[in-house]
């Protein structure tokens, strides 16, 4: 059966015979407004209804819990797979009321083995299909009010997962999201987050040009970063910044560079330096000059020892100011829903484990004080 939600109108009539691009664009649009496949479509014959319920489905996936941040407007769901994993979707709430961005998983668990992240402890159990992809913006969407003009502005590749590991289903999850009869979401409110995979940097600036890319950078010093992130052994930083150096050009996008700050390990004065000039080097090429994007190291599991410690106020103040004094502004993240592990580097599936079901709360977010 073909799963519906993850299809676009081009898409439907090559799998469906029968089913001319309007009336595929008409039925693409009722899906993704209502969530299922209305018994009529205004303006598509009954005919054509049959023939996309006979070979469709809208297959799901369970929410076993959702959580809401008692610090900030974040919302955390556990979501269950057909076949028993658990993957995890963040809400994330913009500055304008209303809108919000979904960070979503494409893998469950992730074998890249970053030292600073939760989900690399699951090790990588599967890549998520194209409907699973989608259906993480579907279950998010129906905890807005849509009446009060609450709607998904963005999408964030940046749940569980490395999305250029599982790049197929990416970029066709892209582009039913990008699609107007789709989810219609604008390219540039689209950001692929990546540890560092050449190849899968270049395909993407060609197949989706209009989507964002971000980079975790973890140090700018080869034996550092090794440590940090294992694929670097495969694919060294300076054949990933090729790659990043390509896709800037060819999509005129600057590439985010994330960074996440751990205390003694990869914020000192030196580090900062290192990571100017390689950010100069990467402009004097020909790319646009990096957003860095400086991330806040959250505890993988706050109940346990802990093998790194966030950066100090001061060292983080004095790593950006040798960036600034470079001309290098750079961009402090704020990573909500620490509270419910929500944050960047925390999604581990960690409450359904712990507990075996996460509690199912009312998706308003708790007042934020002025």
């Amino acid at each position: 059966m073909i799963p519906l939600q993850a299809v676009t109108p081009a898409a439907l009539t090559e799998a469906i015979p029968g089913v001319p691009i309007e009336e595929a664009r008409r039925i693409v649009g009722a899906i993704h407004r209502h969530d299922r496949l209305p018994a009529v479509v205004r303006n598509v014959r009954r005919i054509t209804l049959d023939r996309v319920r006979a070979a469709g489905a809208l297959p799901t996936l369970a929410v076993r819990g959702a959580q809401c941040s008692r610090i900030d407007p974040f919302v955390k769901y556990s979501l269950s797979t057909p076949g028993g994993e658990v993957v995890e979707t963040v809400r994330i709430p913009l500055e304008r009321h209303g809108r919000y961005s979904v960070c979503v998983s494409s893998q469950a668990g992730c074998g890249l083995g970053c030292a600073f992240c939760g989900t690399a402890r699951l090790g990588f159990q599967r890549n998520l299909e194209t409907w699973e992809i989608i259906e993480q913006v579907h279950v998010v969407r129906r905890g807005l009010n849509r009446v009060q003009g609450q709607r998904v502005h963005g999408i964030v590749f940046q749940g569980m997962g490395e999305p250029l590991a599982n790049l197929d289903n990416v970029i066709e999850s892209i582009h039913v999201a990008n699609e107007p009869s789709g989810l219609a979401i604008d390219g540039r409110a689209i950001t692929v987050c990546t540890a560092g995979l050449p190849a899968g940097i270049r395909r993407l600036a060609r197949e989706a040009p209009a989507v964002r890319l971000a980079l975790s950078i973890a140090s700018p010093i080869p034996s550092v970063r090794r440590r940090l992130m294992p694929i670097d052994l495969a694919f060294p930083l300076a054949e990933v910044l090729d790659a990043a150096l390509e896709h800037s050009m060819v999509t005129g996008l600057a590439p985010m560079w994330s960074f996440t700050l751990l205390d003694g390990v990869n914020d000192s004065v030196h580090d900062a330096r290192s990571l100017a000039q390689l950010a100069r080097d990467f402009r004097r090429r020909g790319g646009l000059r990096p957003r860095i994007s400086i991330v806040p190291f959250n505890p993988i599991d706050p109940a346990g020892p802990q093998s790194f410690v966030r950066s100090s106020h001061d060292r983080e103040a004095a790593f950006r100011r040798v960036l600034s004094e470079a001309g290098l502004p750079s961009h402090k993240r704020y990573s909500g829903g620490a509270d419910i592990l929500g944050a960047c580097g925390q999604l581990a599936g960690s409450h359904a484990q712990h507990t075996g079901q996460m509690p199912f709360v009312a998706l308003t977010p708790p007042p934020v004080d002025d």
